[in-house]
């Protein structure tokens, strides 16, 4: 298991998995002779193997036009998260690449993708270091260290980023968010929460929306950090190590919580409009069992998209908060929307595109998923996509990236990282920037 964590960014907490190795005996029953009566059936049956749907092989897939965009403002692009397509060239090569600082380790995790703004790249390390480079050549301007002293000598663990205008809003898993001055790094405010942050913030309209470790959503004004409200969800004993920044979309706040709620609020004032839950226990793997979501919700023309840990994905009305469709794909990485068509990657490794329309399966691409493929052991971690250039992007803890016709599912062509890659690419300027576990970004074109 701690292989597994340490490739897969997300850590579970020991109690949650102390019991596994009784499982046996807990089953097993000190009398065979007490036997039940009725039809015995494997729970290794119940799981499915994910395939097309069969009313779909008329569905033609057509995308809308590659658009480039100057600008990667926060986790997952905008606020809404709905980039489409991207740009990148048709063979891209390396540019420059540069150290951000530490990288994941046993202990510590980094969180923060990349965000894009004014012809720089702005970083967090795993320690809570933020630091501007040139996009164009990676020099880097400037290293500001955002954890507060009484952190210096303790484990950091956590925090993101996200940028609206000449201000950058960071994260803290020392429970704090606090906003800098994009050009030298200057903090500017800093607010406390109760608890730990380790999500990117959403900006939008003035205001910066974070979502702590205990299911909490709060709303801070951008410009002092005054809280101006706060949203109490449901807390779970055992999450995922990590976290989902909240959508933001017509004055609607999406956050997705660890107990598999979906709650949608609204900007202003934080009252709830509608919840959803986003679970299904139907897979018998200990990890595929929490209700968690850790992906981040995507909105997009009036429906909201999430993908769930335990084994569903669904589309909602935004407005209403009825359920469209749901499909049985678990994922802990965003979908990726372009136009009518959704794609996501399992956690077995499976590319998958689904019309968006109808939440029918369209193809399954079954990708590598173990390190040693004859012992099924050490998972290989894939995150993405990214559609960009006609292109699905994904990248992996192989230290490989691989791009996927959106059309077929066919895999098209394959590139080595400089180190395991366990966050999705990032675009803006024709660029694609790859930030790996080691701490080095990369920018390519």
């Amino acid at each position: 298991m701690m292989r597994f964590a340490r490739a897969c960014s997300f850590v579970f907490l020991a109690a949650a998995l102390a019991g596994c190795s009784s499982l046996g005996d807990m089953f097993a029953g000190k009398d065979n002779d007490d036997v039940l009566p009725g039809t015995r059936i494997s729970v290794l049956a119940l799981e499915r193997e994910l395939r097309p749907s069969i009313e779909t092989t008329d569905t033609r897939i057509i995308l809308p036009q590659p658009e480039d965009t100057s600008i990667w403002p926060g986790a997952g692009g905008l606020s809404h998260h709905a980039m489409h397509h991207m740009v990148i060239g048709d063979l891209p090569a390396r540019v420059w690449s540069a150290g951000i600082g530490e990288g994941s380790g046993l202990r510590n995790r980094m969180f923060a993708e990349p965000i894009i703004a004014g012809g720089r790249v702005y970083t967090m390390d795993a320690d809570g270091r933020v630091a501007a480079f040139d996009s164009k050549n990676g020099r880097r301007l400037w290293r500001v260290d955002t954890a507060p002293e009484v952190e210096e000598d303790n484990h950091f663990n956590g925090g993101a980023i996200a940028i609206e205008g000449d201000r950058i809003y960071a994260t803290s898993g020392a429970a704090e968010v606090l906003a800098m001055n994009a050009a030298d790094g200057k903090v500017l405010w800093r607010a406390t929460t109760e608890t730990p942050v380790r999500a990117a913030p959403a900006v939008s309209g003035g205001r910066v929306f974070v979502t702590t470790i205990e299911n909490q959503v709060i709303a801070f004004a951008a410009n002092d950090g005054a809280q101006l409200w706060t949203y109490a969800g449901a807390s779970t004993p055992t999450i995922l190590l990590g976290g989902s920044a909240p959508a933001v979309d017509g004055g609607v706040v999406v956050a997705a919580l660890s107990t598999g709620e979906l709650a949608a609020l609204r900007a202003d004032n934080g009252s709830l409009l509608w919840s959803e839950t986003v679970v299904a226990i139907r897979r018998t793997e200990a990890a595929a069992s929490l209700p968690d979501i850790a992906a981040r919700p995507v909105i997009d023309r009036g429906r909201v998209f999430a993908v769930g840990q335990s084994g569903l994905i669904v589309a909602i009305d935004l407005r209403t908060g009825n359920r469209l469709w749901e499909a049985p794909v678990a994922g802990i990485y965003q979908p990726w929307i372009a136009g009518d068509f959704l794609y996501t990657v399992t956690i077995d490794a499976e590319a998958v595109c689904i019309d968006a329309r109808s939440g029918r399966i369209l193809w399954v691409t079954q990708l590598r998923a173990w390190e040693d493929e004859n012992d099924r052991e050490d998972r290989v971690i894939w995150a993405g996509p990214v559609l960009a250039s006609d292109r699905l992007i994904l990248v992996n803890s192989l230290s490989e990236a691989i791009s996927i016709s959106p059309y077929s599912g066919e895999v098209i062509g394959q590139m080595e990282l400089p180190a395991s890659t366990t966050m999705a690419p990032v675009f803006a300027n024709a660029t694609m920037f790859v930030l790996d576990d080691d701490g080095d970004l990369t920018a390519y074109q």
